[in-house]
This record gives C-alpha cells, sequence and structure tokens, in this order.
C-alpha cells in the first residue's frame, strides 16, 4: 500500500514577503521552468556570497542581470519600478528571492539580514575558533609532527639489546 501525503499546496505558502520601503511585497514561487533556469545561473553565485565572497556581478551585462533579477522577483519587478523604489532596494531584493530559490528561506533571510555584505555571512575566523572551542572541536593542525629520530639514522647498530633474528 502507498504512503499518502498531505497535498503540497497545504503544507506551505510557496511565497517570499519582503518590506521595502513601508510596503510588503509578496514574491510569488517561479515555475518549475523558470526556478530551474535561476538555479543554474545562480549556482556558483550562491556559493561565493555563503563564503563570503562577493558576487562578481560583471559576469552578467545590465540586461541580464535585469533579466535575472525579473525571473527572481516575477511579477513584483513591474511593481517595485512603478513604486518608484530605488535600485539598490529592488537589487536586494531581487537577490534576497534568488537566494530563497536556489537555497531556501533561511539563505535568503540571512543575506537579506546582511544588506548584502558578504563579510556578515561568514564568520571571521575568531568566531569559527571560538564556536569550535565551545563545541571542543579544536582544528587539527596540518603541520606535522617531526617523527623520532632515534634508531632511524639508516646506520647498523652494535646489536646491544637486540635479539637474534631466529629463521
Amino acid at each position: 500500500m502507498a504512503a499518502r501525503f498531505e497535498a503540497l499546496d497545504e503544507l506551505f505558502d510557496d511565497a517570499l514577503e519582503l518590506p521595502i520601503q513601508g510596503k510588503t511585497y509578496r514574491i510569488p514561487s517561479p515555475s518549475a521552468e523558470d526556478g530551474l533556469r535561476v538555479q543554474r545561473i545562480t549556482t556558483l553565485a550562491a556559493r561565493l556570497v555563503q563564503g563570503g565572497e562577493a558576487i562578481d556581478t560583471t559576469l552578467l551585462d545590465d540586461d541580464e542581470e535585469r533579466d535575472l533579477l525579473q525571473l527572481c522577483l516575477g511579477p513584483v519587478f513591474e511593481q517595485l519600478r512603478e513604486d518608484g523604489v530605488n535600485w539598490s532596494h529592488l537589487r536586494h531584493a531581487g537577490l534576497t528571492a534568488m537566494f530563497w530559490i536556489v537555497s531556501g528561506i533561511d539563505t535568503a533571510e540571512q543575506y537579506w539580514k546582511a544588506a548584502g555584505d558578504p563579510s556578515q555571512l561568514a564568520p571571521n575566523r575568531a568566531e569559527r575558533r571560538a564556536k569550535a572551542k565551545k563545541n571542543g572541536s579544536a582544528a587539527v593542525s596540518a603541520t606535522k609532527r617531526r617523527g623520532s629520530t632515534s634508531g632511524t639514522s639508516g646506520r647498523k647498530g652494535s646489536g646491544k639489546g637486540r635479539k637474534a633474528a631466529t629463521t
């Protein structure tokens, strides 16, 4: 007998709500085709930002960047433009939607709260070390210790203290 699941549309609301300049905009989930397209375009960028690096926007020309933001924001893209939302806020909303599509709500929220500053996304080295100490998992040194040199010089010893080999 097959397992029965609840209808997917009953389990979650498939939209993203972003407050921008005093108004909340509801961004619907893209179609499957558009979602896959965004996924292909942005996988590398998402990994870079999650690692604390800035997105290299020179990879996209102005038209390609606009098209990507339009894909991510759907009908809200035009609504934001009509409402006179400035470019930096429109772009931040679009990139937040991109992270939502590609990596989920937690990553999108993290990006939104960082206000587009990638350095706010990846913890700095001191924070990582403190966390590792707290968890009892201090990082292992990559430097190998020198091995013991006693008896490893390659010279034949006098035989003192050795047992004779039996054959």
